[in-house]
């Protein structure tokens, strides 16, 4: 039983972390206007109308031109492809800097394999599907949730992926920048209740109703807050029903917070992040206008505006303007005329094609979009990809600092507690990450060119120029530059050991 003391204890933190919940949701309150109108251009179908998710609903009735809506949809792809493609190790761990080089020896094969072994359970759970969904959010409203919960022993895979929307997460910003305090509504049944806290203690009111009706949906917070004095996470579900008003369901303690909040492009002051749409959103909006403005006009052109005599005999109600058509009128009388328009809109089609072109500049489809032609040489294929790092270098390190790192150290942090990776910490000094993602890779092929003229060169020069390259050391750089296996390239030591014992044999 819990002491008197510790309920109080306990009822002032729950009422502390509602009044955080508020203040948060009052700051994210500025944005949701700017997150409706990119979703409403960009993706519609995330929209949120009056509180509610509208599941299954068409909201592209107001949408006349395409262009925001597949750019955006080519640039979540492309950031899936070139980040963390499907199927693919895009990632792999090695021996950190302060390991000698006999442990690195020993530990880069166990590293390899629980790269091997983390990357395994991501191929066989939703991470693409809902990482893909998080890309959606991040390149239309700049801020995307990643929920990773560990699932049920005997599953398929050990991990739980999912999406949340923007519009129901509340977040806070740490001292270092990292969007570590998350807040999450939930609305579910009370089967999905008992499933998701199966020992909770819930109110009596609740399970009455959910039982009557269950289809009724309540509204559940859950908090993900950092505790300074120990380093964790603190994890918190209420109700926020009226019926069962702040009535806790779960409280735990982890070493780890099972949410990733990434952002695209982050403004000094500013929580929430800034989107490519955010940028190109009057463009967006200007072309939206401008093709609804052809169609009009179009519409105008084909079935044209027309005057009559009111002359008793011409009845408009029976006129159909269709060839073959008979339309009687009064002798003398003018009958039915078109109305002579007084100009025409064709400068319309320059003003959209320079709309577009920014758009899909704006949303980098013109640079991560796939390649068109397959005749592109290798200088071409070069410079491309030097581009596309350049122009997503920023957005990239975010990337990698607030989603990519995070996400592996949850996930082997989950298979550790498993006891299917080895006890170790990816602390970057003695175990490090390796990233081996399209992207990652053309950010480090400038080295790798630079590495290449220059052994070309002094292999050119002859002579005792030659003796002046470390060939070892130039394979080991290129083999790591290119992200090749840790385990696949041999130490030194082992090199040295071979290079005495044929000296011996011959």
């Amino acid at each position: 039983m819990k002491s008197l003391g510790a309920d109080n204890a306990a009822e002032q933190s729950s009422m502390a972390v509602i009044d955080r919940y508020r203040q948060a949701k009052s700051r994210r309150q500025p944005w949701e206007t700017l997150w409706q109108d990119c979703y409403d251009f960009a993706l519609p179908q995330r929209s949120q109308v009056a509180g509610e998710y509208m599941q299954g609903q068409s909201r592209n009735t107001d949408i006349y031109d395409g262009t925001a809506l597949d750019a955006a949809d080519q640039l979540a792809a492309s950031l899936l492809g070139n980040l963390t493609p499907p199927w693919t190790q895009w990632f792999g761990l090695k021996p950190g800097p302060n390991l000698s080089d006999k442990d690195a020896q020993a530990l880069a094969p166990v590293l390899e394999k629980s790269a091997r072994t983390v990357q395994a359970h991501l191929d066989r759970s939703n991470f693409s599907v809902e990482l893909h969904q998080c890309f959606l959010d991040l390149v239309v409203g700049g801020t995307a949730s990643l929920f990773i919960e560990e699932g049920m022993v005997g599953d398929f895979s050990a991990f739980r992926f999912t999406a949340a929307p923007l519009f129901s997460v509340a977040m806070e910003e740490g001292e270092s920048g990292i969007l570590d305090g998350t807040f999450r509504e939930l609305s579910i049944t009370l089967n999905q209740i008992q499933a998701r806290y199966p020992f909770a203690d819930i109110p009596a009111s609740i399970e009455k109703a959910g039982v009557k009706d269950p289809q009724l949906r309540f509204t559940i917070l859950e908090s993900i807050l950092p505790e300074e004095d120990s380093g964790g996470y603190q994890y918190i579900a209420f109700f926020i029903e009226e019926d069962a008003k702040d009535a806790e369901l779960l409280r735990l303690r982890l070493q780890d917070p099972p949410v990733i909040n990434f952002r695209w492009q982050k403004s000094p002051g500013e929580i929430y992040g800034r989107s490519p749409v955010m940028k190109a959103l009057p463009d967006i909006k200007t072309a939206n206008k401008v093709v609804e403005l052809i169609l009009k006009n179009a519409s105008i052109a084909v079935s044209g505006i027309w005057q009559a005599d009111d002359d008793g005999v011409l009845n408009p109600s029976n006129i159909q303007l269709k060839p073959g058509s008979i339309i009687p009128k009064a002798v003398g009388s003018k009958g039915l005329s078109p109305l002579e328009m007084p100009g025409r809109f064709d400068i319309s089609q320059l003003v959209l094609d320079d709309l577009r072109t920014r758009i899909r500049h704006a949303l980098l489809v013109d640079k991560l979009a796939p390649v068109s032609s397959p005749r592109m040489t290798a200088t071409e294929v070069l410079e491309r990809s030097a581009e596309m790092a350049l122009l997503l270098g920023a957005t990239y390190g975010r990337l990698q600092s607030e989603l990519l790192t995070p996400l592996i150290q949850r996930c082997y942090a989950i298979l550790r507690r498993r006891g299917e990776v080895p006890d170790l910490l990816i602390d970057g000094r003695s175990v490090s990450i390796d990233y081996r993602s399209p992207l990652a890779l053309a950010q480090s092929q400038q080295g790798v060119q630079n590495t290449l003229s220059w052994l070309n060169s002094v292999m050119a020069m002859g002579g005792n120029a030659q003796q002046s390259i470390d060939f070892e050391a130039a394979a080991r750089y290129l083999g790591t530059a290119l992200g090749v296996p840790s385990d696949l390239i041999k130490p030194t030591e082992l090199l040295q050991t071979n290079l005495t014992t044929t000296t011996d044999q011959n």
